[in-house]
This record gives structure tokens, C-alpha cells and sequence, in this order.
């Protein structure tokens, strides 16, 4: 099974879904002619992460889930778009992946609040892992800062999933992070993994792009630089399986010792 996914390496208008809707309509245009049947964008992308800026938090109804979905239909392609969800007691940080006729697939709430910004403060933790299949191809979602805890990606190497899409607004000050974390997750778990991230300017931070999708043998496919841009490869699982076998790592695993210890 195979399918090409589509990495949107854009800056957001801060704080201006419309405008930055408008560009990833774009983007999407682009990605159509380019083969790719989804599209995955950055952290919040529609108005820029903020750790704090809660406000423009909506419902499933609001405005920037009601342009994806019409972007979806629109250019029919899916896509993993990001936005502040209203929640309670405190907004979560959502990613929600979309098909191509609009429907909504999978919805993925942030586990792990980025707590040196005080995330964790204006924001409900996610409790629960989001998986969604296109083509036949399965892919999980994480966000950002969940890319430090390698606990989330074995789960969904233990589910099946073939490939983990990660929006991120990850800055400048810790690219080499990014680039390893990126590697090393698609690495111990044999399977595709895709970053998003952002580039530019905010409120909040510098951003260096970086986006990048790296194979189950821990290879970068494609790769960004700080420029806005779009990265395509395709998702082959027949290739996971050939990893895997060259290097049957994930069957020595001792989960009982591991819960023993």
C-alpha cells in the first residue's frame, strides 16, 4: 500500500485565519498537482502557536474548522490542519486530520503541554491517540513538543500505524533537537514519520522550517530549509516491511522485563 503525503512548510498570518487560510489554499493547489493525497501543515498554522493567546480557541463548528473542511472539498485531498479547540476548563491544542470529501477522520488533542512556556497553564493535556487510514496506508498523530516522549511513538509502532504526522512550531534555538527527535522516532519503531514545521517570524518565536520525512530506517526522504515550501514522498509499507525484516529489532524487545523493572 502506498500514498503520497504532502508537507506544507509555511508562516502563519499571526493571529489572521483567513489570511493564512487563504495561502494554504495555495498550498493545497500546489500539493494536488504534485501528486499528494494528504497534506499535512504546521502547529496551529491558521493563527500561530501561542502558549497563551487562547482566544481565538473555537468549536468544530467555528471558522477554521468550517475553511479546512471547504479546502478539503474544494481541491479533494486531505489534510491535517491544527487549531486552538474550545475545551473545558482550558482550550486543547488539536490537530484534526480530514478526508477528502470534508469528513472528519481523526481528532488528536496535544498529551504532552510544552510546560517551559506554560503551556500546560492555558491549555488541557490530550488523553488519547488518533489514527486515521489513507489508502490503506494507517498514520497515528502527535504534536510538537510530543516528539521528546518516545513512550506515544511505540504505541502506535504497537497499533500499526506506518507513519506519524507531526505538526510542530518548533524554533530556530533547537533545530538539532527537532532533526534528532525526528530521526531517532522513525528509527526505534521502523516506520514513516512526517514533521511539519513552521517558518518565520511571531509573537512567540523565531522559526526555521526544517520539515522533514524520514523512512523506518531513519533516512531523511526530503527536507526543508527556512523557506516556505512544500516536501512530497510517498509512503510505501512494503518498504516498512523490508526494514523490519533487515533488522528485526522490535520483536527483542522485553516488554514483560521492562514492567518488571
Amino acid at each position: 500500500m502506498r500514498c503520497t503525503v504532502g508537507i506544507a512548510q509555511i508562516a502563519s498570518a499571526w493571529g489572521d485565519a483567513p489570511a493564512t487560510l487563504l495561502k494554504a489554499g495555495r498550498c493545497l493547489r500546489r500539493a494536488v498537482r504534485g501528486g499528494a493525497h494528504l497534506c499535512c501543515f504546521p502547529e496551529q498554522f491558521p493563527t500561530g502557536w501561542s502558549p497563551r493567546a487562547v482566544q481565538s480557541a473555537e468549536g468544530p463548528d467555528g471558522e477554521i474548522m468550517h475553511g479546512l473542511r471547504t479546502l478539503a472539498q474544494d481541491y479533494g485531498i486531505a489534510i491535517l490542519g491544527s487549531f486552538t479547540e474550545r475545551y473545558d476548563p482550558r482550550p486543547r491544542n488539536t490537530a484534526i486530520a480530514i478526508d477528502a470529501d470534508g469528513t472528519v477522520l481523526a481528532t488528536y488533542a496535544k498529551i504532552h503541554l510544552f510546560t517551559p512556556e506554560e503551556e500546560d497553564v492555558h491549555y488541557t493535556p490530550g488523553d488519547s491517540l488518533a489514527e486515521f487510514s489513507i489508502l490503506g496506508v494507517r498514520c497515528g498523530i502527535a504534536i510538537c513538543y510530543d516528539l521528546r516522549f518516545p513512550e506515544l511513538f511505540r504505541l502506535y509502532a504497537g497499533r500499526g500505524v506506518h507513519c506519524v504526522l507531526v505538526p510542530a512550531a518548533w524554533p530556530c534555538v533547537r533545530m538539532d533537537a527537532w532533526t534528532l527527535f525526528c530521526r531517532a522516532r522513525a528509527l526505534e519503531n521502523q516506520f514513516y514519520l512526517a514533521g511539519a514545521n513552521c517558518t518565520g517570524y511571531t509573537p512567540v518565536a523565531h522559526y526555521c522550517g526544517g520539515s522533514m520525512i524520514v523512512d523506518p530506517a531513519g533516512n531523511v526522504i526530503t527536507s526543508a530549509g527556512d523557506e516556505e515550501t512544500l516536501l512530497f514522498a510517498v509512503i510505501d509499507t512494503d518498504h516498512i516491511e523490508r526494514a523490519r525484516k533487515a533488522l528485526p529489532a522490535i520483536p527483542d524487545r522485553r516488554e514483560d522485563l521492562y514492567r518488571s523493572l
